[in-house]
């Protein structure tokens, strides 16, 4: 099967304060097809965040090349939503306004996008919440809501960092859970930035394992657990041996950014 998004050996080099140079990717290459969920897990500093920003094209790689459907893009890109790990809802709006935001900026009439923002917002759980300010919603509502507005503008590649980071672990199952369901409903094509391995775990097709900096591709695995697919498997034997196998390939890579940043 054809790749939905390619990524054709990106680099990426920055220039410290002191003028030091600090290549953060190393040539990656890595493709996702369509309906595919796909993560990308690495230690601390290796890269992820840089690639991600890469691929929703808000910094330029120094090499290389991202397509989607084998045409090059840069800049950002139509087709490509991006869910951020740090609180991006607008406080001033309601729920059902901040979901609706992408179809009033794309000059969609106000009846039709209410009625497909309260698509979205069933979608993710939020029904009976729709007049809610972000600062009434807890965490993991607040990132439900910024999941259904990048869903709302209809993305065919869902791409996303870290966007349960901030959440405790038994919110970010259950939220899990969820995401899982709206992919299948939407078959989306889906990549995640995490350093979570259950997470990765949990939610994936297929995890992609980079080394510290600079971030290259190691190895990915196929995860082959069963869909539909619910965090009930994080209790079976094949679902810890998968988080085992992962964590046997970044303990390395996880040890040699600890070094680098002074903490072992």
């Amino acid at each position: 099967m054809t790749a939905i998004l390619e990524i054709a050996d990106v680099s990426k080099t920055f220039q410290s304060e002191n003028g030091e140079s600090i290549q953060a990717l190393a040539p990656v290459s890595l493709g996702i097809e369509q309906g595919e969920f796909l993560s990308i897990i690495g230690p601390s500093g290796c890269g992820k965040s840089t690639l991600f920003n890469v691929i929703g094209g808000m910094t330029p790689a120094d090499s290389g090349q991202v397509s989607v459907n084998g045409k090059p893009v840069s800049g950002t890109h139509k087709d490509i939503g991006m869910v951020f790990q740090e609180e991006s809802t607008f406080p001033w709006r309601t729920v059902i306004d901040n979901v609706a935001f992408p179809l009033e900026v794309a000059g969609m009439a106000k009846k039709e996008r209410l009625e497909k923002a309260r698509h979205f917002v069933q979608l993710v759980g939020l029904t009976g919440f729709e007049n809610h300010f972000p600062y009434q919603l807890s965490g993991g509502m607040r990132q439900r809501t910024a999941i259904a507005r990048t869903l709302a503008s209809e993305p065919r590649i869902l791409l996303m960092d870290e966007p349960f980071g901030a959440l405790d672990e038994q919110t970010r199952l259950l939220l899990g859970d969820k995401l899982l369901k709206i992919c299948d409903e939407l078959k989306q094509t889906t990549m995640l930035i995490t350093h979570n391995i259950t997470e990765a775990v949990q939610l994936s097709d297929r995890v992609a394992v980079m080394s510290y900096r600079p971030g290259t591709i190691m190895r990915v695995i196929d995860i082959e657990l069963p869909r539909p697919r619910g965090s009930e498997l994080i209790s079976t034997d094949k679902f810890s041996g998968y988080v085992g196998q992962i964590w046997e390939d970044l303990r390395t890579e996880a040890d040699r950014g600890m070094k680098a940043a002074g903490e072992a």
